[in-house]
């Protein structure tokens, strides 16, 4: 694997450029490959280069078929991951030091390649082949091996943050290892390396930021985002989460340390979804920070200035969409994650028709929430529209969520959407939304006003509005108090409650709270984890209304279709692929939601759906569609398992 930059260039006896120190001699070995020292400026032998079949790399599977690894063939001018970067401490301080010099896939730089690392799994001929003797134990073992030791070495810290460093530091020298190990025990880790977890990540990223692992793109690079995003190694990005860290979670603005959420996302796009490590781009856009603790803290990695607004934000962030679609085309997928209100509604109207967008706050969270509800109603009886629907909290979520189940009854019943959005009710921090109200409304919570006389507290809402369901995202914990629990078991035989605020610190009620205060007749569901309830001899198990049911399978259902927009109904066949995946058994359980460790064939019926939905629309590029779309999911996604280099 080998990739030569713009200062060097291939002739029939060595590789040299015209501004570099260093010079390569060429071996003659078969014409199968290639051998070629690299020499430093103290003319030190450095490692071997295995150039193959066009500057590719060949990966011999463990059923003898071979794959050519995920690299770039073609030359490039980037350097990344996998070049030898050079900081000779003998060189002068001005002498000139090319900052990379040769692409390598042996050695001491292929131990810190964290694509191709195998540890302790380089087998013996690997150890040969890629001068590896000497630079590992003698000991060979499997990736299973691996795992069971990086389990037991994870659940030996205590503390929840650490465990998340321990596999960010995995991420970042084992790839495959890490995901193996996400996929395998997703259930105990999908709380690590997301939510609740990565909320303290975030608010503590200036002092555990030790590596990079996305594009920083700030005020600074105004002007310059194309050529920031050319210095990105990886060239076929399929999938970008960007955020600007002004709504992380329920935390607040956390600013440039908002860096945690897109990586973690993009965590399980690949662990869930099977999306290819090598196209995910996690972006952070870094326009200042109104958080004064923040400006003050020493350790802060941001921009120490105040938010920009208005044109300059809106300039930037519309460099940025252009950039994105010059560099990665049409069918690029642009997730944006935790930007405040006014900026998501937004940005997600002004790119929706010109870009393949999507916003997981509101859409994602919708379709997760409506799945749960479609679900519930196995236990609950009766339709969508049969059912009254409250919400505290009236922001992205909260009216994202109320639109989806207002289209839903609206598709089920040929109800106009205007008569279905009547059913739906929602709660700001001034109360419950009515007409009177209208003219200091913005524009997104408008469409929930209806004729009610105004009512300020929530469980006057709840005994006037009189609701079969009640979903909180609100970002503020503890708001659904006993007073307002009880008055929802008093109105339902079965209160449908969704706490849905994240992170567990800010949830509405805790399952405990909901089934206790309901005598157990509650069906509860949440955002963050919670453990098992009992309450009268009986074990409760709480659901976990999770995006991660929803976006990585919706992703990879707009990937594998080349679907070029995100369409409403995509999002309603979501709904309804992973209602359909809960079974009997969970309902038994008082699950509406399946187990998590059945994930990755939850995301491919998902991925299925949203293809099939953008085939119907037109909107797929994707031609032809494949017969069975579910095996056709399958089959797009990744495998962390090892591959075995000759």
């Amino acid at each position: 694997m080998i990739s030569l930059h713009r200062s060097c260039f291939l002739n029939n006896t060595s590789i040299s450029g015209s501004s570099s120190p260093f010079s390569y001699k060429l071996k003659k070995l078969p014409p199968a490959s290639v051998k070629v020292t690299a020499l430093g400026p103290n003319r030190d032998r450095n490692s071997g280069v295995l150039i193959e079949n066009n500057n590719t790399l060949k990966e011999i599977r463990e059923n003898g078929t071979f794959s050519v690894a995920d690299v770039d063939s073609n030359p490039t001018v980037a350097g990344g991951d996998r070049d030898v970067y050079y900081d000779d401490a003998a060189a002068a301080e001005d002498q000139l030091v090319t900052p990379w010099a040769i692409s390598v896939a042996s050695g001491y730089s292929l131990l810190r390649d964290p694509h191709h690392n195998k540890g302790l799994a380089f087998t013996e001929k690997e150890r040969d082949a890629h001068y590896l003797r000497g630079l590992l134990p003698p000991t060979v073992i499997s990736q299973e091996l691996q795992v069971k030791k990086m389990m037991r070495s994870i659940r030996q810290y205590q503390v929840p943050l650490q465990k998340y460093m321990a596999m960010m530091d995995l991420q970042e020298t084992n790839e495959r290892l890490f995901y193996k190990l996400l996929i395998d025990n997703v259930e105990e880790l999908l709380p690590v390396v997301y939510t609740p977890t990565v909320g303290e990540a975030c608010q503590k990223y200036g002092s555990i930021f030790r590596r990079p692992q996305g594009l920083f793109i700030s005020l600074k690079e105004k002007g310059k985002i194309h050529e920031v995003l050319r210095n990105w190694p990886q060239k076929n990005i399929q999938v970008i989460v960007v955020t600007d860290g002004e709504r992380i979670l329920g935390l607040g603005d956390l600013g440039c340390q908002g860096m945690g959420i897109p990586i973690g996302k993009l965590s399980l796009y690949t662990a869930l979804g099977g999306v290819r490590p090598s196209a995910c781009l996690p972006v952070t856009i870094d326009v200042g920070t109104n958080n004064e603790q923040l400006l003050n803290d020493e350790f802060y990695i941001g921009l120490r200035q105040r938010r920009a607004t208005g044109q300059e934000y809106a300039e930037l962030m519309h460099e940025f969409m252009i950039a994105v679609k010059q560099n990665y085309g049409e069918k690029v997928l642009v997730q944006f994650e935790d930007f405040a209100n006014h900026n998501a509604f937004d940005l997600l109207a002004k790119y929706g028709t010109t870009h393949l967008v999507f916003n997981d706050d509101i859409q994602g969270t919708a379709s997760v929430v409506l799945a749960g509800l479609v679900a519930a109603l196995k236990l609950v009886g009766g339709t969508l529209a049969d059912h009254r629907f409250l919400f505290l909290g009236a922001g992205e979520a909260g009216t994202g969520i109320a639109e989806l189940i207002a289209l839903e009854i609206s598709k089920q019943t040929n109800m106009p959407l205007e008569e279905a959005r009547k059913k739906i009710s929602l709660v700001d921090s001034k109360g419950l939304i009515v007409k009177s109200r209208i003219d200091s409304l913005q524009h997104f919570k408008k469409p929930w006003a209806h004729d009610h006389e105004p009512i300020q507290k929530l469980v006057d809402a709840v005994n006037g509005i009189k609701p079969t369901v009640l979903i909180g995202t609100s970002g503020v914990g503890r708001t659904f108090t006993k007073e307002v629990v009880e008055a929802m078991a008093a109105l339902n035989d079965k209160p449908i409650i969704f706490s849905l605020s994240n992170p567990t610190s800010q949830s509405e009620c805790t399952a405990e709270e909901a089934y206790s205060w309901s005598q157990g007749r509650a069906i509860f569901s949440s955002g963050s984890p919670f453990d098992p309830v009992e309450y009268n001899g009986r074990v409760f198990m709480p659901g976990q209304a999770n995006n991660a049911y929803i976006f990585p399978g919706f992703g990879l259902g707009l990937i594998m279709s080349g679907a070029i927009r995100v369409h409403d109904d995509m999002l309603l066949a979501a709904s309804e692929a992973l209602a359909a995946q809960v079974t009997q058994e969970n309902f038994d359980k008082g699950l509406i939601y399946p187990p998590f460790k059945n994930i990755r064939k939850i995301s491919a019926h998902i991925a299925a759906n949203v293809a099939a939905k953008a085939y119907e629309l037109g909107l797929a590029t994707r031609q032809p569609q494949p017969k069975d779309l579910v095996k056709y999911a399958e089959s797009c996604m990744y495998s962390p398992a090892y591959r075995s280099y000759r």
